[in-house]
């Protein structure tokens, strides 16, 4: 009986720290030398070295200067990646669309709501998107331009500079991600 637990008790630890240990030293060290940027979490650094964000998380912008992003139920915390799901016939999604385009229309009174893209009052499957669409990117130059003075043309230039097209050429729609975005807009607001 004692060889049987002694027995047992050695391969838990040698499973232990095989599983445990060199394999996540392994594969981190692996995930570093050939993708380290990802393996650090896709941060975004601003001028000045300091770490703004990642690729893959979005964040809240609410100054009326700064593009704003998809709505997140989970105010992008990634540790509470997921959204309620409402149907369409649900009455806290209709008041949250209802405030949102109030939002809209308080904020952007130079665009109709006719020409407000979904994206932008509507949660994204994860609710940490960091884009958003070309059009709801372009929907909102008229309010920026209005704030900080640079002309239309110049923000629908910088629109199109950040704009990611589909993903191999076939996958997913165009995409602007909002930080990159901002991070670009604040440059010329500092000129």
């Amino acid at each position: 009986m004692k060889s049987i637990v002694m027995g047992s008790l050695r391969l838990g630890l040698v499973l232990m720290a095989l599983c445990g240990v060199l394999y996540n030293a392994a594969v981190t060290g692996i995930a570093g030398a050939i993708l380290p940027k990802q393996a650090e979490g896709s941060l975004i650094y601003d001028t000045k070295g300091r770490i703004v964000g990642s690729e893959l998380i979005g964040q809240n912008f609410t100054d009326p200067q700064w593009f704003h992003g998809r709505i997140s139920s989970i105010e992008y915390n990634g540790a509470g990646s997921g959204t309620p799901n409402y149907s369409p016939s649900n009455p806290d999604l209709l008041a949250r669309v209802q405030q949102s385009i109030q939002d809209w229309r308080t904020n952007n009174p130079e665009v109709p709501v006719d020409r407000l893209p979904l994206d932008l009052i509507t949660n994204s499957g994860s609710g940490l998107d960091p884009q958003i669409s070309p059009a709801g990117a372009k929907a909102q130059i008229p309010r920026i331009r209005s704030l900080t003075g640079i002309p239309a043309e110049q923000l629908e230039k910088l629109v199109e500079e950040f704009t990611l097209p589909r993903q191999l050429g076939i996958f997913g729609e165009p995409g602007v991600h909002v930080l990159k975005l901002n991070l670009a807009l604040q440059k010329l607001v500092q000129q």
